[in-house]
């Protein structure tokens, strides 16, 4: 009688710790189909300077399940977690608390620094979500590439002066739009670590990419700007921009050092 009592026991906590897994699967999916499409509605109202991610960071080998604005990291549906920006404290928190269960409450990492893999800032933050254990396991994430906004805001500022005829702030309380524009062309151009001369087509596509995605040109003049940096022609940088606009998602420049598969002098 005793032997059969201990078996019943052992057979209902089985039982109700199946019964829990089941609960706590549910809760899951019923919370990851309710995020998948605040991600597109996110992604259409924010700007596509600002990158929408949801993850499932119970599979970190693919953990990108949606997401909008991806040309902000370069990233796609079923990029790992480790693709993220760096110094993500999102996922820090996160890795941290995996096994720590406690309460099922969800956490927000709001309005820190990180740096997208091609090294621009972005500011970001995040949600980790926890089902009714404790144990996190979605997180979703804002990505903030604010450096077109800057260069827009510049831009207009000036406009804004030359209407009003006022005179220019001091250098250290009004933005150089100069200054900026060579900023972003001297970046595009030496993250490649090659001399113009020497590059190909396709590294010189690669730092017009670059410039488009800091918002070069927005601004006026910044064509012919690049094109000069360049040693093209302004229709040659059109071509560029048109090729980039038209086909997917470029991946990141070259690494420096690496050579143009064409060689030589690009057009």
């Amino acid at each position: 009688m005793a032997q059969r009592t201990r078996v019943k026991a052992v057979q209902a906590r089985s039982d109700a710790t199946k019964a829990q897994r089941e609960a706590i699967g549910a809760e899951r999916r019923h919370v990851m189909n309710a995020l998948h499409p605040i991600v597109r509605m996110l992604g259409a109202m924010v700007g596509n300077h600002i990158e929408v991610v949801l993850h499932d960071i119970t599979k970190p080998e693919s953990s990108i399940v949606a997401i909008a604005n991806g040309h902000v990291s370069g990233r796609r549906i079923g990029n790992p977690i480790l693709s993220g920006p760096k110094d993500d404290r999102g996922f820090a928190a996160a890795k941290e608390q995996l096994s720590a269960g406690g309460e099922g409450v969800h956490s927000v990492i709001e309005g820190y620094a990180t740096l997208s893999r091609s090294g621009r800032k972005l500011h970001s933050s995040t949600v980790v979500f926890r089902d009714a254990g404790g144990e996190p396991f979605a997180a979703l994430c804002l990505n903030a590439d604010h450096s077109v906004v800057e260069a827009a805001h510049a831009w207009l500022g000036t406009l804004l002066q030359q209407a009003n005829g006022s005179a220019a702030a001091p250098a250290d309380e009004q933005p150089d739009l100069d200054a900026l524009i060579r900023d972003i062309i001297a970046d595009a151009v030496q993250r490649l670590g090659r001399p113009v001369v020497l590059m190909g087509k396709d590294e010189k596509v690669a730092a017009v990419d670059a410039m488009m995605q800091r918002g070069l040109f927005m601004v006026k003049g910044g064509v012919e700007r690049a094109a000069a940096a360049l040693g093209v022609t302004r229709f040659t940088v059109y071509n560029y921009l048109d090729a980039l606009r038209a086909g997917p998602p470029r991946a990141t420049t070259p690494r420096a050092g690496t050579r143009s598969p064409r060689g030589g002098r690009g057009a």
